[in-house]
């Protein structure tokens, strides 16, 4: 099977949804939920540092961020998976909510320290596990949807897009010449 999905002005045959998906969308869907499960290990890491009393959270400060954070990810795993589907409301759903939004939520901490003046050496040189851990996982969690991104908006997936719309469009019964 081709990766391009052909819009119906081609002549070619569209077949929409998960199958028909060309691989940058089936990529950019393996892509969310990666950066969804560094949302689940993070999540993770907050939960062991209020556990271990190392939080300012106390107990219901855990329970209402864990409760939070598992809406989004579910959320985020359904518009995902309408995306791979061909729904274009999702793939902007996706751009805006994680890719302005979401990550402007993970950077906007780290950027306003590094302009207060401090450096990158200085938080190696005071970091513990947790904090390495907790960094790194948000350095894969920013590839995985700056990735994301890139691969939905890609031609084949734009076209992909376009098809799914156009096959939506068309009358039950209805096919596009093959």
């Amino acid at each position: 099977m081709s990766s391009r999905t052909h819009s119906p002005s081609s002549g070619e045959a569209t077949m929409a949804g998960a199958f028909g998906a060309p691989k940058d969308v089936r990529a950019s869907f393996v892509l969310w939920l990666a950066a969804i499960g560094a949302g689940v290990f993070e999540t993770i890491l907050a939960v062991i540092e209020a556990v271990s009393g190392h939080s300012g959270l106390g107990t219901a400060g855990v329970i209402i961020g864990v409760s939070m954070r598992l809406l989004i990810f579910t959320a985020v795993v359904y518009v995902a998976s309408r995306m791979l589907l061909g729904k274009n409301w999702a793939r902007i759903t996706l751009a805006i909510g994680l890719g302005v939004i979401g990550t402007l939520s993970i950077v906007i901490g780290p950027v306003s320290w590094l302009i207060e003046g401090h450096t990158v050496g200085e938080f190696l040189a005071g970091a513990d596990l947790m904090s390495l851990l907790f960094a790194s996982s948000r350095v894969v969690h920013l590839i995985a949807v700056f990735a994301a991104l890139v691969l939905m908006f890609r031609p084949a997936s734009n076209d992909y897009f376009r098809a799914a719309r156009s096959a939506r469009r068309q009358p039950p019964g209805r096919t596009v010449p093959g």
